[in-house]
């Protein structure tokens, strides 16, 4: 059976105080409407994201995740039904089930979607996703017996005994595309609040004589983000994942409450990761590298026996090689570092290529950018590039080749040369002493001004 999958994701949230549309704020590096489309994809043929405030910054981002999605506005908040209805169009052709999620609840899991299918398939008409929680508040109930799903109660309209109901509404639910639009044509706005409820869909269907069924999942999937504290509280939840995620497939994190993840970090299996580490987006550690302590990654892909830091950045199209070293204080961008190459100290590899076995002394810049232009070094396998050497690019240095410490290097090196591009050294004997004396005696007249 096709699937289509509707995400909400009109509303402001107020609460954030921010211009920034609420599905928009990161969480590991990926905007929290993101992560629902991730969940999405795990089942959707079809994905139409709804958006209003801010709906070019959501079209956008929607876009830049899925090229394909569809994205309706709803002009006008007037409830979580009438936000699906502004679907009703897109998804006019389409025959197959239909799953609306939140672009504020960046959490609920592929399985906890394929439950719901399965419960669809067995002939219930809406599926609705719950939990069970200690501090039921303001969430909407599920009042379910032995007959399955009766009705989902908003906090607002509950009696005293249904807000004793510790089963409580996620939000998302799964129906029939027909079935959907056409209970949410019927659902009126008689409630507290004046709106055109989602839920009442629910009812509705009971109301025709059709089973409705609840999916239960754990509460942390359904966490919501509301506020900047439900925001650092999303992360908090993110990471803790994620590295119980890395642990378990066989990496090895010394401090794992300083690591921190992007949404898509890979990470191999024998892989070392010191403390207080950072990957940001895009980035793949393969098997038995060793990331050390204050490292930060993006962008960048590193390969296996690799090691990494401490005090290291990789910027993104870093390419690190077997058995590279990158030591501290070590920054590399758009750079390809071959197999065994070391580049240990205090330097700046940019748009370049390094051979194999070749060693970076400390304090190496590559000069690639010339105010408007990039350009690229070269340097050949097993090459040797003096302590505080710059490397003027467009430049190649050669296999087996070598600069002399503190070298200006503007042109290529061929195969197996020595490169001294330095002044000659000059000493003036006795002047350092003189200049001193000559400069002490005028800061001494200067003080007694």
């Amino acid at each position: 059976m096709p699937v289509a999958v509707i995400i909400l994701a009109a509303g402001q949230g107020s609460r954030m105080k921010s211009d920034l549309p609420k599905v928009l704020h990161p969480v590991a590096h990926a905007p929290l409407l993101a992560h629902a489309m991730m969940a999405a994809h795990s089942v959707a043929d079809r994905l139409v994201v709804v958006a209003g405030v801010g709906a070019d910054l959501v079209t956008a981002a929607a876009r830049e995740f899925d090229p394909d999605v569809q994205v309706v506005l709803q002009t006008e908040q007037n409830g979580t039904g009438h936000a699906v209805d502004q679907a009703r169009a897109a998804l006019a052709d389409f025959d197959g089930d239909v799953i609306v999620l939140y672009g504020d609840t960046p959490f609920v899991r592929p399985e906890t979607l394929h439950a719901m299918l399965d419960a669809r398939a067995k002939g219930n008409a809406v599926i609705a996703l719950g939990f069970q929680t200690a501090n039921p508040g303001r969430y909407g109930r599920l009042r379910v017996d032995e007959n399955g799903l009766q009705a989902i109660i908003e906090a607002k309209d509950a009696s005293p005994e249904e807000l004793k109901i510790t089963l409580c509404n996620s939000g998302v639910i799964c129906a029939d595309r027909e079935m959907l639009f056409d209970l949410i044509a019927d659902i009126d706005n008689n409630n507290a609040s004046g709106e055109i409820y989602l839920t009442d869909t629910v009812g509705l269907a009971r109301a025709r004589g059709l089973p409705c069924a609840a999916i239960t999942c754990d509460e942390s999937e359904t966490q919501g983000v509301n506020s900047r504290a439900d925001l650092a509280r999303a992360e908090a939840s993110f990471q803790a994942r994620k590295r119980a995620e890395a642990l378990d497939n066989g990496a090895t994190l010394l401090a794992p409450d300083t690591v921190h993840f992007a949404h898509d970090t890979l990470i191999g299996r024998d892989v070392l990761i010191e403390q207080n580490v950072v990957f940001g987006p895009d980035v793949t550690v393969e098997s038995n590298a060793i990331i050390r302590a204050f490292s930060h990654l993006e962008g960048c892909h590193v390969s296996q026996y690799a090691t990494i830091g401490p005090y290291a950045r990789l910027r993104p199209g870093a390419e690190i090689g077997d058995h590279a070293r990158v030591g501290n204080f070590v920054e590399i961008k758009a750079a390809q570092i071959g197999e065994g190459a070391k580049v240990n100290h205090l330097s700046y590899v940019g748009n370049a290529e390094i051979g194999a076995a070749a060693n970076i002394g400390a304090g190496t810049i590559t000069c690639n950018y010339d105010g408007v232009f990039k350009h690229q070094t070269i340097i050949g396998a097993r090459a040797f590039i003096g302590s505080n050497s710059a490397l003027v690019a467009p430049v190649r240095i050669g296999d087996d080749a070598m600069t002399a410490s503190g070298s200006v290097i503007t042109g290529d090196v061929a195969d197996t040369d020595l490169a001294i591009a330095r002044a000659k050294q000059v000493n003036k004997p006795g002047l350092a002493l003189r200049l001193m004396n000559k400069l002490r005696a005028a800061k001494a007249a200067k003080t007694k001004e």
